[in-house]
């Protein structure tokens, strides 16, 4: 355990037990979603993780200390709170040098779960390659991480902002499996169907965790994309989606919004055309893989 992270009692607790415990992000509280659905979301989160008989672990830092499972109030500062950084792997010596508090990404999210020794990680989308990459050349950091940092990420897939195919071939040259669960498609976030076909497939949490297993024991470093489709009922057409999104990408390169900034406008941007739709789709995929996250650490635990 690395001197700069610090455990909730609920996670120490869980640690000492032997208790499965699941990772979550804190960027999603404090740059994903609006106040108060993201405090909403996040106190819901934690609860269908404990229902599903694992502990949550959710991570950020806070005045320069490493936190691996935060209390109510933090969970509520991290929903209102301004100023609050996001942190990707660069940042991480940053926020604790300097004493800052900072959300953690999916990447920082990964290297702090590994730390404390946390090998299962729930959020809602992993980052990847943008579309245009010839004009901007933005690839998420989440990838290289994946590559490196041997942690479960369940997800809905590749946020639909993004150039899904170019991402998959981009974790293939990382050497990173990428599982569908359920299905033979890789979900594309808001959307249950990609149109790229998942190279993996697996039917249940208990072969995900056997996965998982034959994977680090044999020496095999690095993540696993656990692709989990979400909801259909609260899931968006394709087509649809897709026509939001490029009005959404012509607005960011109009308005030169570039970098970090990016993928939190073109979702605020997509919320706002879909009239609320895309984040009831966002809030029920996000608790949808936390509860298959949960059921895999349980199986990983026995």
């Amino acid at each position: 355990m690395s001197e700069f992270i610090d455990l909730s009692p609920e996670v120490a607790e869980a640690f000492a037990s032997g208790a499965p415990v699941v990772a979550l992000e804190s960027t999603i509280i404090s740059h994903g979603m609006p106040y108060p659905q993201n405090l909403e979301t996040a106190q819901a989160v934690e609860q269908d993780i404990r229902d599903n008989g694992a502990v949550p672990a959710t991570i950020a830092v806070i005045g320069g200390r490493c936190k691996v499972g935060l209390a109510p109030a933090e969970l509520e500062y991290f929903a209102k709170g301004s100023g609050i950084l996001k942190l990707s792997r660069r940042d991480i010596p940053y926020a604790i040098a300097k004493k800052c508090d900072g959300a953690t990404t999916v990447s920082a999210t990964m290297i702090l779960a590994e730390k404390a020794g946390i090998s299962i990680f729930a959020t809602g989308g992993i980052g990847g390659v943008h579309r245009d990459l010839a004009a901007n050349y933005d690839v998420s950091a989440d990838l290289t991480e994946l590559g490196q940092t041997s942690v479960a990420v369940v997800c809905a897939g590749a946020k639909a902002i993004l150039d899904i195919p170019m991402t998959l071939e981009h974790l293939e040259t990382l050497g990173v499996p990428v599982i569908a669960y359920n299905t033979d498609d890789f979900p594309a976030f808001y959307t249950v169907k990609s149109g790229q076909k998942a190279p993996l497939r697996l039917d249940s949490p208990e072969q995900i965790a056997d996965f998982l297993t034959a994977k680090w024991d044999f020496g095999l470093e690095g993540g696993v994309v656990i692709g989990n489709p979400p909801p259909a009922e609260t899931a968006l057409p394709r087509e649809a989606i897709e026509h939001f999104i490029d009005s959404a990408l012509i607005e960011a390169k109009e308005q030169n919004i570039q970098g970090r900034e990016v993928t939190p406008f073109l979702l605020k941007r997509v919320t706002e055309l879909t009239e609320g739709k895309s984040l009831e789709a966002n809030i029920a995929l996000v608790r949808n893989n936390a509860r298959l996250a949960a059921k895999i650490a349980v199986a990983r635990a026995k």
